[in-house]
């Protein structure tokens, strides 16, 4: 699952950086977020392979900070980078005649650096709050990589503000983001089903699929995580669906957006055959 992770990732960046005929604001978005799941799994899964190789499941606490600075990071990104591409579909539908316009060259590349940036800041905050952190009780860990809220609970420091910061997080980081691109896609729909033309309605769905197939695939077992009735609370579900999410949906984006995407699909049996006959 890694490997294919980071190979799927990896041809994807290759394609769109290669092809010319990708060079789109939604694949300029998709490259960020293959970037971003290369970055993402591999923050959890090397140690997680590691462990379960050697039966060794130390981990330092150098080791277990930068894990958190990186997974944070990339989760960030992969939210910001999913609600941009949600907001570029929403402009292609909604108002296509200004399209080249709003989502231009410079725009696209300010929206990027942005998610980038603001990730990077935001788990640089939350990693170092983390880190003056106590740990006299306990240092074991039940879970498979170092992740901020079991962290906090693990701490025998007070850890009341940092409860409270983390909820104001979700609510900015998540809720919001969420939120904007379930408002794009209500946008989105409504404008596709006043269109009279069966295979304009087709075409204009039919290049918001991969995007919303990832963006459900993302959500949804964070949804059905935090959401949960308590009275079916249980550690093992936990970690199975969070598993899901840090290692399953990663590996299969790259599959959503070759095998759902003729664009994509096209450029990869384009490419391949002439890089063989190259060499």
């Amino acid at each position: 699952m890694y490997s294919l992770t980071i190979v799927g990732n990896l041809v994807i960046t290759m394609v769109i950086s290669l092809v010319r005929k990708l060079h789109t604001p939604m694949y300029f978005f998709l490259c960020n977020l293959a970037i971003s799941d290369v970055i993402y799994v591999s923050s959890t899964l090397p140690k997680l392979l590691f462990i379960t190789i050697t039966q060794d499941n130390r981990i330092s606490f150098a080791g277990c900070i930068s894990q958190l600075y990186f997974f944070t990071f990339s989760c960030a990104c992969d939210i910001f980078i999913l609600t941009s591409m949600a907001g570029d579909r929403y402009v292609a539908i909604c108002r296509p005649l200004q399209y080249t316009l709003i989502m231009n060259r410079r725009v696209c590349v300010t929206i990027s650096a942005l998610c980038w940036t603001v990730s990077a800041v935001n788990s640089l905050l939350m990693t170092l709050l983390t880190s003056v952190l106590d740990f006299c009780n306990s240092r074991e860990i039940n879970y498979f990589f170092c992740d901020l809220k079991t962290m906090i609970g693990l701490s025998s420091s007070d850890t009341t503000s940092r409860e409270i910061f983390i909820l104001i997080e979700d609510i900015i980081f998540a809720f919001v983001p969420f939120s904007l691109t379930v408002v794009s896609y209500v946008q989105i729909i409504s404008t596709i089903l006043k269109i009279r033309s069966s295979e304009t309605r087709l075409k204009a769905f039919s290049s918001c699929t991969s995007h919303l197939t990832t963006v459900i695939l993302f959500y949804a077992p964070v949804l059905i995580l935090y959401m949960k009735p308590k009275s079916e609370y249980s550690k093992g579900q936990d970690n199975l669906i969070s598993l899901l999410y840090v290692a399953v949906v990663p590996m299969l984006n790259p599959f959503v957006y070759s095998l759902r995407n003729k664009d994509v699909l096209h450029a990869v049996t384009k490419l391949i055959p002439r890089k063989m006959a190259h060499f």
